[in-house]
């Protein structure tokens, strides 16, 4: 059977005020476009369909608009809830996706067997697909109280109920010819991050080992981190990345989908096919000056300006670099706090004395932006 694998597309997405739903949607006509070509027995959409819980109107068009694409090319889809996702706004769309003979978890259900989907492809390869949506902490030891698997005692990890719900809904895993695959949005130990994802959900603990995969599974679908890559496990693991870039962190990251080739008795042989379509993410940095005198790149731009910060700097590196939605100092020019800067005492000091040690602190002391925040400070006391 062939396998097209997906993840993290994150509609919705506005970075830095600017939408990015062009691109979400040349991308994705990318993505269909590879399925009619790869002409796929089963497509996986590991999670982050939406870049937020409370999508538009727009965004959840697109989504579903990709999703029937997907399936009108003759492709069982599966797509599961992501930790962007609102799982159970997705679990509310199921009456259609059944309808239109696609399959969605947004998050976990009462009943394990609910999270087992089973299919057969034109040329017979039987497959079977344990589906995992994202769990939070708090749901990961609701799910293993529900499933009656052990007692949720406050000394287990995430990993720990991660891999007992996993064991369960994979314990089904005999068959010898029947392919046996795993989806699921979290974060594995070892793996790199992309450069976008949520912070509080890729820390130490919501990282799980790649032991919680069964050895045999033929392939094991991820979501969660953005950038496409293969993870040492007991069985085939990948993440097939995000196929645009989401934030300027990922500006090196190459937009792909996972295309998968298995049989029950064959390993599973795996290849990217990139997707071109997004606007590039690109870093400049330089002096106004040099600035002036570079050749913009193609892209949005992130810019580090080497120069004190002053009112007005920004509006002039906009001037120079429209396409700039991100304008910072460049980090190397700012003070590490502790390094021999003095720190305000707060006792007997008026706001005025403060916020200019505050800024003389981190090398931002600028007449104007004291004058400015005196203004703001006189208007509040008023």
């Amino acid at each position: 059977m062939k396998i097209l694998h997906t993840s993290d597309w994150h509609v919705g997405k506005v970075l830095k005020g600017q939408s990015r739903a062009e691109e979400h949607k040349q991308v994705l006509a990318q993505v269909i476009e590879t399925a009619r070509t790869e002409r796929p027995d089963l497509v996986i959409v590991a999670g982050d369909l939406y870049d937020t819980a409370a999508p538009t109107p727009e965004a959840t068009r697109l989504v579903t608009r990709a999703l029937t694409a997907l399936r009108r090319t003759g492709a069982d889809v599966v797509a599961i809830g992501g930790n962007h996702d609102n799982g159970a706004a997705l679990d509310a769309l199921r009456p259609w996706a059944e309808a239109a003979g696609i399959t969605l978890r947004g998050s976990v259900r009462d009943n394990p067997a609910d999270h087992i989907i089973d299919g057969v492809t034109a040329d017979g390869e039987r497959w079977q697909l344990a589906a995992l949506p994202f769990l939070s902490q708090r749901y990961a030891v609701r799910a293993v109280e529900m499933y009656e698997l052990t007692a949720a005692e406050a000394n287990q990890t995430y990993a720990d109920h991660l891999g007992r719900v996993l064991a369960r809904l994979t314990e089904g895993f005999t068959e010898p010819d029947r392919v046996h695959l795993v989806t699921a949005h979290l974060t594995v130990v070892g793996a790199s991050t992309g450069g976008g994802e949520r912070d509080a959900h890729t820390v130490l603990g919501y990282a799980v080992p790649a032991t919680v995969f069964p050895g045999n599974a033929h392939y094991v679908a991820l979501g969660h981190l953005h950038r496409s890559q293969r993870v040492i496990g007991p069985c085939p693991v990948r993440y097939s990345g995000s196929p645009l870039a989401v934030d300027f962190g990922e500006q090196e990251n190459v937009g792909s989908v996972t295309v998968v080739e298995v049989t029950a008795t064959t390993a599973a042989q795996i290849r990217e096919v990139p997707v071109p379509g997004a606007v590039p993410l690109r870093t400049v940095r330089g002096t106004l000056a040099q600035l002036a005198e570079i050749e913009a790149p193609e892209g949005w731009l992130r810019v580090y300006v080497r120069e004190q910060p002053r009112a007005g700097l920004r509006e002039e590196v906009q001037e120079l670099l429209p396409r700039a939605l991100e304008i910072r100092i460049d980090p190397e020019l700012v003070p590490v706090p502790g390094s021999g800067t003095r720190t305000a005492q707060r006792a007997g000091r008026s706001p005025h004395e403060l916020f200019a040690d505050y800024l003389s602190s981190r090398g931002h002391a600028d007449e104007g932006v004291q004058e400015l925040f005196d203004e703001l400070l006189e208007g509040v006391d008023h």
